[in-house]
């Protein structure tokens, strides 16, 4: 067994795993000053992620550790390039943390009103920060000998990787307003509908831009389609899971649409992971700075003994989550303890 491409492979379900559940909680602060309307329908938003959102990020520290783990001179690098990036998306988790815990401490209006203001814009910018970082993966960033960057901030704010940025904030909104329908009733759950409609609306226009400039800017990344022909099989199936949303959105059914939506994110990840592949980080300064599996990867030893310990460990945590997931089912209602 190739132990450095089962780690780039279990980065890649540690990604889809975060991508998944605080995708939709991202994607309810995304949509929470537009479908509510008053404190009581807030605070259903706020409760419809209120016991699970700490324990979804947690997929995304699991992916920090494990990258630093398995492949540390990649994460090294990742960490010193997108240095401002990532403190100010350190932040935006901060903020939004902080606006879920704080927000119904007190009955002022004006304190209500700020901290809904920084759950929602935190969200957004959380989320556009992490699709920048992805589009500049794939378009290359400008490290040199032992991966160290040699670009600025603006290097990376060009339009490409801006435009991957719009398409997570589409992905995650349409993926939370299906979760949202699920979890509410009443004329709220009428409103998030309409919501629904148009975050797919919006993600459908920002998807076909993407694939659009990905195809003509960076044709490379299908290249190992032509060597796995099997690939163009998942390229069928999103394009079916991508129909089936508004499909089932019309008849109702939007346990389909959320698993149509969980389809289309694993898609994504699966072409992502395929357009790096071998590579990790791709360096725009030329093909013999790429940080590979193999080039930037711990010791065989360290993989080996990061095998068991995933082995044990990842059983446990998806059997943590199922039984969360199953306590808190159903539609919300707020109670004495309630956010």
């Amino acid at each position: 067994m190739d132990l450095n491409i089962l780690w780039f492979v279990l980065l890649g379900v540690l990604l889809f795993g975060y991508a998944v559940l605080d995708g939709f909680d991202l994607g309810v602060g995304i949509l929470y000053l537009f479908v509510s309307k008053e404190d009581t329908e807030r605070r259903i938003l706020l409760n419809s992620i209120g016991p699970l959102w700490d324990g979804n990020e947690v997929w995304l520290v699991t992916f920090g550790g494990a990258l630093f783990a398995a492949f540390p001179i990649a994460y090294a690098s990742a960490f010193s390039s997108f240095y401002i990036p990532f403190m100010l998306l350190l932040c935006a988790l901060i903020f939004r943390a902080t606006a879920i815990e704080f927000r119904s401490k007190n009955e002022s209006k004006l304190w209500r009103m700020l901290f809904d203001f920084a759950f929602a814009m935190a969200s957004t910018i959380a989320t556009f920060l992490m699709g920048v970082a992805v589009g500049n993966i794939l378009w290359g960033i400008s490290i040199g000998e032992r991966g160290i960057y040699q670009g600025t901030l603006l290097d990376m704010l060009h339009p490409y990787t801006l435009t991957v940025g719009v398409l997570s904030v589409a992905l995650f909104s349409m993926h939370g307003s299906i979760f949202l329908y699920l979890k509410t009733e009443g004329e709220l759950q009428k409103r998030i509908q309409k919501w629904m409609w148009r975050a797919f609306a919006f993600f459908l226009i920002s998807y076909i831009l993407v694939t659009i400039l990905t195809l003509i800017l960076l044709p490379g990344v299908t290249r190992h389609f032509q060597e796995y022909p099997i690939g163009w099989l998942v390229v069928v199936l999103n394009v079916l899971a991508i129909a089936s949303i508004p499909r089932s959105i019309y008849l109702e059914k939007p346990h389909y649409a959320f698993m149509s939506s969980i389809a289309t994110i694993m898609a994504l990840l699966f072409f992502f992971g395929t357009a790096l592949f071998p590579n990790i980080i791709v360096s725009s300064l030329g093909p013999e700075y790429h940080l590979t599996i193999y080039n930037a990867s711990s010791s065989q030893n360290t993989l080996i003994l990061m095998t068991i310990i995933a082995a044990i460990g990842m059983p446990l945590v998806l059997t943590y989550t199922a039984i969360v997931y199953w306590i808190f089912r159903g539609k919300v209602k707020l109670g004495e303890f309630s956010y």
